[in-house]
């Protein structure tokens, strides 16, 4: 197996590969030489390398673990090195950009199958990398109707055997539903960032840094999303416009029984979740 990228997410999966399935050889691409040597040193990877076509010649599953933004340079340069039937796919958080880019720029005969394990953190960088990261959590599939049904079973089995529970949305689907339950919160938590000032934030208690925690998150990366994401986030942000108008609309003495029954409502939702 080939890591393109042995940040958090690829630095786990590797992990999480070597402690789960250890008879997978996994092989770290990068562009940094100290990342690389961290994640040898960690046993995230046993080779490390920064020569992509050297990284893929004779994988059978290649996973991609970098920003979305540079998918679609990642697609271009190994192609040509793709041995045929091997099967690539992500842990990219949008879907419909990048199976159309795999359709377009792979081999044939390689078999893409779009993947989003929904886990991760504010932080970045391979020495946060954890073996249990993908435990308990949900993986995302976006296949075709037109994907290979063996490529399919591969990559579903291979995030099940990491303790993942696994959900398959088109591409479209998925989108729309993490930009409402993931890209729209680091949006939120980004603006409840901005509109502080100095006097503001020396106020803040254990709440407010919960809440706005993922804010922390690499600029970089979350653009990238956000645009590739855009027609879906804002679609999100028309809804949560909705949703705290009509709460302006119960601040006042006389609505406040339907206050505290909305406030309620979300109450048990949020508790049903745990």
């Amino acid at each position: 197996m080939s890591i393109l990228g042995v940040g958090l997410l690829g630095g786990s999966l590797g992990l999480a590969l070597k402690r789960n399935l250890n008879a997978f050889s996994v092989v770290g691409y990068g562009h940094r030489a100290l990342t690389l040597d961290r994640a040898l040193e960690m046993g995230a990877i046993d080779q490390a390398t920064q020569d992509l076509s050297h990284a893929v010649r004779e994988a059978d599953c290649v996973v991609l673990c970098t920003p979305v933004g540079l998918f679609e340079q990642l697609m271009v340069e190994m192609g040509p090195s793709l041995k045929p039937g091997a099967i690539v796919t992500d842990v990219g958080s949008t879907k419909r950009s990048v199976v159309s880019l795999a359709e377009r720029l792979l081999p044939e005969g390689v078999h893409f199958i779009g993947s989003h394990p929904m886990a991760g953190s504010e932080k970045r960088g391979v020495e946060f990398a954890r073996a249990d990261l993908f435990e308990g959590s949900t993986c995302i599939t976006t296949p075709l109707s037109s994907s290979d049904a063996h490529a399919i079973e591969a990559v579903e089995g291979l995030w099940r055997s990491l303790g993942m529970n696994v959900i398959r949305l088109t591409p479209e689907e998925h989108d729309r539903g993490v930009a409402m339950i993931s890209h729209l919160p680091h949006a939120l938590a980004a603006a409840l960032v901005a509109i502080q000032d100095e006097q503001t934030l020396t106020l803040a208690g254990k709440g407010f840094l919960d809440a706005t925690r993922i804010a922390a998150g690499d600029g970089a990366i979350w653009r990238d999303i956000f645009l590739d994401n855009a027609d879906a986030v804002r679609t999100a942000l028309g809804k949560l416009i909705q949703e705290l108008d009509q709460f302006a609309g119960l601040l006042k003495p006389e609505k406040h029984a339907e206050l505290k029954a909305w406030l309620d409502k979300i109450a048990g939702q949020r508790k049903g979740m745990q």
